[in-house]
């Protein structure tokens, strides 16, 4: 399992960063990884990253609500992770 290595408080979101976003071709918010990042915390959003080559997605990072706090949006963040990953 990837951990967190950044994480951020913006306007909204608590911004929990997996992997570095340069390093991704692409990167997306795709609509099928909206069920497990709900199920962990409401409102959530996971950006998913595509390296230039390869047809694999990986998560990039994690969006939670600012009103869950930084320590646990880290840890929902994960546990989001380790649902889509597994």
């Amino acid at each position: 399992m990837v951990d967190a290595n950044k994480v951020e408080t913006e306007d909204e979101y608590i911004h929990v960063r997996f992997r570095d976003p340069d390093q991704f071709d692409e990167i997306r918010t795709p609509d099928w990884a909206e069920d497990p990042a709900h199920s962990v915390s409401e409102g959530s959003e996971v950006r998913m990253g595509q390296e230039e080559g390869s047809d694999d997605w990986q998560v990039e990072s994690v969006l939670i609500k600012k009103s869950v706090g930084e320590d646990k949006a880290e840890d929902q963040a994960e546990e989001i992770v380790e649902k889509i990953e597994s």
